[in-house]
Parts: C-alpha cells; structure tokens; sequence
C-alpha cells in the first residue's frame, strides 16, 4: 500500500489530461472575459454582479462579496465602490442594522447580467461533454 504522504505515480497521460483540463478551464476563463468587457464590465465586476443577483433577497453585503469572491473585505469595499461609482449597484441602509448596507442590482445590471448568463449558459452547455471527457481522463 502507498504511503498516504507520498503522491501516486502519474503517467505521461495523467499530466496530459491535467494539462488538457487546465487548457479548457482557461478558454472558458478567456471566453467570460471577453463577454464581460463586451457589457463593460472586469470579470471581478461582473463575478460580483453575479453572486449579488443569486444571494437570497435582501442579503447581499460587501462581507457577502468579500467571502464569495475571496477578497479581503477592504478589497471588496473597493469593488463594490466602482461598482456604485458606474450605476451598477445601490446600496441599501440595512433593517436590522442602518450601519450596514445590502446591495441591489440596477436595471442596467440586471440587463447585461441576464445576457451575459444566457451567453455563458450557452457557452456551458457546448462544453459540457468536453470537460465531462476530461474529468473522466483525470479520474
């Protein structure tokens, strides 16, 4: 039996199925941005569009953008900052607490979120059975 410490053997094709995954990890990566900066938005910008709009209502926070996006909350501050500088976010005084603020969506994020996730829908579903490939070759 191998010794839990010690990594299994890896075969030539091993590596050429984790290279062959990080390729197709990185087009899609490459694909997002592309479709990002179409609506005039980073990929962090819009990576923190996306986690607003699918927090449960009424919840998202700069600490809740912090922690998906793995940002430190001072970064996060920032982001969410330029997000209300460009019309793409609101704060909203908390209920329960006036000190902190929720974040809503505007209709122009909601707009170029909705095209922006139909595209990457898309996108997903065409390389589905690639990536399912490659797991398979990994596994």
């Amino acid at each position: 039996m191998a010794d839990p410490k010690t990594p299994a053997e890896l075969a030539d094709a091993d590596y050429a199925a984790l290279a062959d995954f990080r390729h197709a990890l990185r087009r899609f990566q490459a694909f997002s941005e592309a479709q990002a900066a179409e609506q005039g938005l980073t990929p962090q910008q819009h990576q923190a569009l996306l986690a607003i709009r699918g927090a449960a209502p009424g919840t998202p926070s700069v600490g809740d953008i912090a922690e998906r996006l793995m940002l430190k909350p001072h970064s996060a501050t920032g982001l969410v900052n330029r997000l209300a500088d460009h019309g793409w976010i609101e704060r909203i005084a908390a209920t329960e607490d006036r000190r902190r603020a929720r974040l809503r969506l505007t209709r122009k994020a909601h707009d170029a979120l909705a095209a922006l996730s139909a595209t990457h829908r898309d996108e997903i579903r065409r390389v589905r059975p690639i990536l399912e490939d490659l797991l398979a070759a990994i596994g």
